[in-house]
């Protein structure tokens, strides 16, 4: 079965989804792997590392998808490259479908089946295939270096002759795995870290790492059944707000981490609370694309306003590729070979993991988040 591995062309997007090692992994389940010329090259993958493991590179995305049953991308091709997919054909990536609707509607008239990552159930058997966590927990690393650097003065505590240097306070908002990786660097960077959500389990982890945990003094629990975020209810949000306000007015650097799964970011910053800051501190909103939690954030764009520099960059952990596609695409192998058996697709289509990132089968979308 040859499979088509395409050169991503979203903007921003670095990675690629198949690396030399999976590439080699790939051939020994029996597929045949063809790869539009220059896929990994953002990535430092030349062509030619990919024809010493055995990969065939083809000229163009047609010449790929020729004849492929089975295509494999970071994210959601764009029209051009999906009108060439074979009805029938499977697709799997980070499609993102809760923003890409009208995508997912195009995908199933085409006859294709696709799986997209992100909706994969929280179970320890799909632990391994979490492409989400692992380019999230990139994107915490990311956005505190993109912070720090930005910052322009150090993080640690520094004791020198010509006096001492006090540690940079960052502030990280959201403890998923974005945030508690955040919380991890900047702890190892030598900063005064806190952070705070809205789950209350989270303190435990929060405080695990060094950090401290901040959150008002009464607080309803915001956790859903999967383990995620909820949104909070109305006297719960303006407690939130109260504590957040008066805790940026002492930080250097605050990282903004929360999302809700298929809901606009919520705001967490508004402008009073930026004007409040201390001039030169740093926001990193990792929520801009998804509406973002600061007001002032702008996707693609670092904003300066009221002597703070607010941080929007696109897709972090394309920021950081060559370690994001490692991960992704051993990710998307662990995916892959369950559905395999002797060169072919052997599919239980009642398998929770199968049925949680099913997206589109048969002309439909099936989903059931995408349901309407």
């Amino acid at each position: 079965m040859k499979v088509a591995v395409l050169r991503e062309r979203r903007e921003a997007e670095h990675r690629v989804a198949v690396t030399p090692n999976s590439v080699k992994k790939l051939l020994g389940l029996g597929l045949e792997v063809a790869i539009e010329a220059g896929a990994g090259m953002s990535v430092h993958l030349t062509d030619a590392t990919y024809e010493q493991v055995g990969a065939r590179v083809m000229a163009d995305a047609d010449a790929a998808l020729e004849g492929a049953e089975l295509v494999l991308v970071v994210q959601q091709p764009k029209a051009a490259e999906l009108a060439r997919i074979a009805s029938g054909a499977v697709l799997i990536g980070l499609l993102d479908p809760m923003a890409n609707k009208a995508d997912m509607a195009e995908t199933a008239k085409v006859g294709i089946t696709a799986f997209s990552l992100e909706f994969l159930p929280r179970i320890s058997r799909a632990q391994s295939m979490d492409a989400l966590s692992s380019q999230s927990s990139l994107a915490g690393y990311r956005a505190v270096i993109d912070g720090a650097a930005k910052f322009g003065r150090a993080f640690p505590l520094m004791m020198t002759a010509a006096g001492t240097i006090a540690p940079a306070k960052v502030f990280v908002m959201g403890a998923g795995v974005a945030g508690l990786q955040a919380i991890a660097t900047a702890k190892r960077l030598g900063a005064v870290v806190s952070a705070t959500d809205v789950r209350a389990a989270a303190s435990e982890q929060v405080e695990s790492l060094g950090a401290s945990f901040i959150a008002p003094p009464v607080m309803e629990d915001a956790e859903t059944v999967g383990g995620y975020a909820k949104e909070l209810g109305n006297e719960m949000r303006r407690r939130q707000a109260k504590i957040t306000s008066e805790t940026l007015t002492r930080m250097d650097v605050v990282i903004c981490t929360a999302l809700i799964p298929g809901r606009p970011a919520p705001v967490l910053i508004d402008e009073d609370m930026v004007r409040t800051m201390k001039a030169g501190s740093v926001i990193v909103d990792l929520a801009v694309e998804q509406g973002g939690n600061c007001t002032l954030s702008k996707p693609g764009e670092v904003v300066e306003a009221h002597g703070v520099h607010v941080l929007g960059h696109r897709n972090v952990p394309s920021r950081i590729a060559v370690d994001a596609s490692s991960q992704y695409a051993q990710n998307l192998l662990n995916f892959l070979t369950p559905l395999l058996k002797d060169g072919t697709f052997a599919i239980d289509w009642e398998d929770e993991i199968v049925q949680g990132a099913l997206i589109t089968r048969g002309g439909k979308v099936v989903h059931p988040r995408l349901a309407g």
